[in-house]
């Protein structure tokens, strides 16, 4: 339709009016096709009401280390990946990172599977053979808690629990005192498998002692029972305690290793063991729809991961030790944890009595608040996670530099600073 036939058919103003319209929304989708974003993360901005420069917003994501993107090298290995039908055996990539992984780990064998929690499940079914079997877990594990009870559901398989405790590990005797003996007495579950969590999650990325390790191997030993490692952050102990990796794993039968969180992963986890344990596994992730076809696309980038990205660690380590002496400063400081405990990329701090609660306090360190830009120049929203008991947790990774973790500071102490001038109120 011509322009001359538009004005005959809409009266004047409103074909105008739909003019200026497409006009308008033509100009604002060039400039955000021409104005690339800044930061590693897309800040939103809006140009403020009465100024001429643009509002400019940081966002510092400390929610998990599962927030983490591919980098330049890890796109280009996905892009240029050689790829074949895994689940025939013929995806060159999967079998040469499953090779990587295995030699890394000190492990027979490895296997590559969607997600950790799969990875879990699977070792569960591959160690306790018959529904109805035992195994013993901490009673704050991530199996325990975050996986949907899945080796119940799943698996048929029976939990029992021992007390976390802080570090994250457990009491040995009351260990040895969950297994059941008497097999094949009728009224009992069989005890199969003791699962172990390293870093421990919920304890705030604590590194199990290899001592401690030792110990529960050593009774597993003694009453035939196998050690599975949820390992989704060991490679973050490993650094932590400066050794290789298969040091830590040496104490345990099977591990599960996620490549999705600090090793910067799009997705996927290692799960290694002995030879006849992974053959097994094979199996279990078929049954579980983990079977996957041209999957050296992911492949690619957990080869990076293992191979380019441990070292690295280190700076995440780093910046959450800054930030949480940071939090420390001062005589009054709000906020109460050990920092002796910050050992890896993950801080679990509470906020003390009579003042916000997590809730409150994740909530204003998410916003933009009033006089913010004036005082710190610009707006920072800080993302975490409130937990219970009054807590907080914040998880450094790759997304996260050193200037990062100064910004998330300042907000902290803009926020405390409001908070102390009667401006913030908890609910």
């Amino acid at each position: 339709m011509t322009v001359t036939m538009l004005v005959k058919t809409f009266p004047g103003r409103v074909f105008r009016l739909f003019h200026q319209r497409v006009c308008l929304k033509s100009t604002m989708a060039t400039a955000a096709t021409t104005c690339p974003a800044r930061s590693y993360y897309k800040a939103p901005s809006s140009e403020r009401t009465g100024a001429s420069r643009v509002r400019q917003v940081k966002v510092v994501d400390l929610r998990s280390d599962t927030v983490t993107k591919p980098g330049v090298a890890m796109r280009r290995a996905m892009f240029e990946a050689d790829v074949g039908d895994d689940v025939m055996g013929e995806d060159p990539l999967v079998n040469e990172l499953q090779e990587v992984a295995a030699k890394l780990f000190g492990m027979e064998a490895a296997i590559f599977v969607p997600s950790g929690t799969m990875g879990n499940l699977i070792a569960v079914m591959v160690h306790c053979k018959e529904r109805g079997d035992e195994m013993i877990v901490g009673d704050q594990c991530h199996i325990h808690i975050y996986e949907q009870g899945g080796s119940a559901q799943l698996a048929g398989v029976h939990a029992t629990t021992v007390t976390t405790l802080p570090d994250g590990t457990f009491d040995l005797d009351q260990l040895e005192s969950k297994i059941r003996h008497g097999y094949p007495d009728p009224h009992y579950p069989r005890t199969r498998l003791i699962c172990v969590e390293n870093t421990h999650n919920v304890r705030g990325g604590r590194v199990l002692p290899l001592k401690f390790l030792q110990e529960v191997r050593s009774l597993a030993d003694k009453h035939g029972l196998m050690v599975h490692m949820d390992g989704a952050r060991v490679m973050n102990a490993a650094v932590a305690l400066g050794v290789p990796v298969m040091t830590v794993l040496q104490h345990v039968h099977t591990v599960s290793v996620c490549l999705s969180k600090g090793l910067g992963a799009p997705i996927g986890t290692m799960l290694a063991g002995p030879k006849d344990f992974i053959s097994h596994a094979v199996r279990c992730r078929k049954a579980l729809g983990g079977g996957m076809r041209q999957t050296g696309i992911l492949a690619a980038a957990g080869k990076v991961s293992l191979l380019d990205m441990v070292e690295r660690l280190k700076e995440d380590h780093l910046n959450t030790k800054t930030f949480a002496e940071a939090l420390l400063a001062g005589d009054d400081s709000p906020f109460a944890f050990d920092l002796d405990t910050v050992e890896t990329n993950i801080l679990r701090f509470r906020l003390k009595p009579s003042t916000l609660s997590s809730a409150d306090f994740c909530a204003h360190m998410a916003e933009v608040g009033e006089g913010e830009e004036e005082a710190l120049g610009q707006g920072i929203r800080v993302l975490m996670f409130p937990q219970y008991g009054n807590a907080v947790r914040a998880v450094f990774h790759l997304g996260i530099s050193a200037e990062d973790t100064q910004l998330a500071i300042q907000k902290v102490n803009f926020v405390v600073s409001q908070f102390r001038k009667g401006a913030l109120r908890s609910t």
